[in-house]
């Protein structure tokens, strides 16, 4: 069997596939290597499954409230954890099986089920083969970060990977870490039924965000029952019989919270120890991250990383970013640069957040003179109508150059409403014209040019 290629692809991510399709469409022949399930983090045990646990658990959010609509539902409203899990666990699974099937299918190409090592710049180890190729492309992902607590050792916990095999509802489910998968976590959990306790050593949830950003999602989780113990710094854990105890600090005073399970949401590493990259002289970062130029190049000729392992994205949209970039350069003959892309992203909490460019502290840190609308979601109709009306939408323009530095949309719709910034921002648009757009009523997006016609300046 032939073990020579044009191309090697390391992982079925979001990168993986569309480049080792791209590559066999321009007539290449690539090898695809996947050591566990395609489709990589996303498909599996992350956006995937876990947008439609958060279906479910916004169906049963709104099951228990549909009398505030005039809907009688006639009884309590059960969640049977097993189904919620089979509906999730049959989405996930034809989403994985659709990348494989897809990979199996392209011309030129060949998939090898296993680990890769690297055994020299331009050749890895698959099993009992040795492949080689001129261009190698590294996209293994990232797992969750398991961080050195005293006790942690000797309990079961949980993390993203491992609840998605949870079909029981824990009785109060204890989660490190108040950023985005612990947020998103804990409200779905806490609207399946369980008691959700939130501890973050920070002073407030989701630091890289604004404070009233945080405050606004703590008002959200908070108004639903979900605890966040906050400025509590983890000093150990320990198993009590059938429950779990965190042992927390609060500017030096001891605390502790009693829990049925415990999920470690804490933060992610790259998964490149085990790649034997230093038989390639691929070097990484003191995080693990595989370092890279703006167009993904590392160091070695020949080498690329894309995806979560390169440390320059967290998200299922800059990993397919990274691919479109390294396909146009090589095929295209394109200058693409990671460094073009805008920082955009959602918490998916119900209601959602969206969010896009500089956080007002950033613009405020960099000097720049600079204009803010803000408005409450209460004062959109299309939140109101749909009676949640919790959360709010902000912009930040350059007062100077009247170019959009960011934007927040924490509320209905926020997720989607924040693509009219996203797209005016990478079209280096003027505010003044989303402000002078005509929006489709009603919407949560009609209400940007009116918020944009208040702007005040950012104090």
């Amino acid at each position: 069997m032939n073990n020579e290629f044009d191309a090697i692809i390391i992982g079925t991510g979001q990168s993986g596939p569309s480049l080792a399709s791209r590559l066999s469409a321009a007539g290449m022949t690539v090898a695809v290597i996947e050591r566990k399930r395609f489709g990589g983090t996303c498909v599996n045990n992350g956006c995937v499954p876990t947008k439609a646990l958060v279906a479910s658990a916004y169906v049963a959010h709104l099951a228990r409230h549909a009398a505030d609509y005039g809907v009688d539902t006639g009884g309590d409203v059960r969640v049977n954890m097993k189904r919620v899990k089979a509906r999730k666990d049959a989405i996930s699974r034809r989403s994985s099986e659709a990348v494989e099937k897809w990979m199996k299918g392209l011309a030129n190409s060949r998939v090898i089920e296993g680990h890769a090592r690297f055994t020299s710049p331009n050749s890895v180890r698959v099993n009992d083969e040795v492949l080689q190729a001129g261009k190698i492309f590294i996209n293994v992902g990232g797992r969750a970060l398991v961080p050195p607590i005293p006790g942690l050792e000797n309990l079961p916990y949980l993390t993203n990977s491992t609840m998605m095999d949870v079909d029981f509802l824990p009785r109060h489910l204890l989660i490190l870490g108040g950023s985005y998968i612990g947020l998103e976590f804990g409200q779905m959990y806490r609207r399946f039924g369980a008691e959700v306790t939130i501890v973050e050593r920070g002073p407030r949830l989701i630091a890289r965000e604004d404070e009233d950003v945080s405050q606004g999602v703590l008002d959200i989780i908070g108004g639903e029952g979900v605890r966040a113990e906050l400025g509590a710094e983890v000093t150990g854990v320990e198993q009590r019989g059938g429950e779990i105890a965190v042992k927390f600090s609060r500017a030096g005073v001891p605390g502790e919270i009693v829990g049925s399970h415990l999920l470690l949401a804490i933060g992610r590493i790259p998964n490149t120890d085990d790649l034997g990259l230093d038989k390639a002289g691929v070097a990484t970062d003191a995080r693990g991250y595989i370092q890279v130029d703006e167009g993904l190049r590392t160091k070695v000729p020949g080498i690329w990383a894309v995806g979560d392992c390169n440390g320059r994205g967290a998200f299922t949209h800059t990993s397919y970013n990274d691919y479109e970039i390294v396909a146009d350069n090589l095929l295209n003959g394109d200058s693409r640069s990671v460094l073009e892309r805008i920082s955009a992203y959602g918490l998916f909490i119900d209601p959602p957040l969206g969010r896009v460019g500089m956080t007002d502290t950033e613009i405020r840190e960099s000097g720049r003179e600079a204009l803010t609308g803000k408005r409450p979601m209460s004062r959109v109709g299309r939140a109101v109508e749909k009676g949640d009306s919790r959360g709010f939408m902000k912009i930040t323009v350059d007062a100077k150059t009247k170019q959009i530095l960011g934007a927040a949309i924490l509320g209905s719709g926020g997720d989607e409403a924040i693509h009219c910034i996203i797209d005016a921002m990478y079209a280096k648009s003027p505010y003044t014209v989303v402000q002078r757009a005509v929006h489709i009523h009603p919407t949560v997006s009609e209400l940007l040019p009116t918020l944009l016609g208040e702007l005040k300046p950012l104090l």
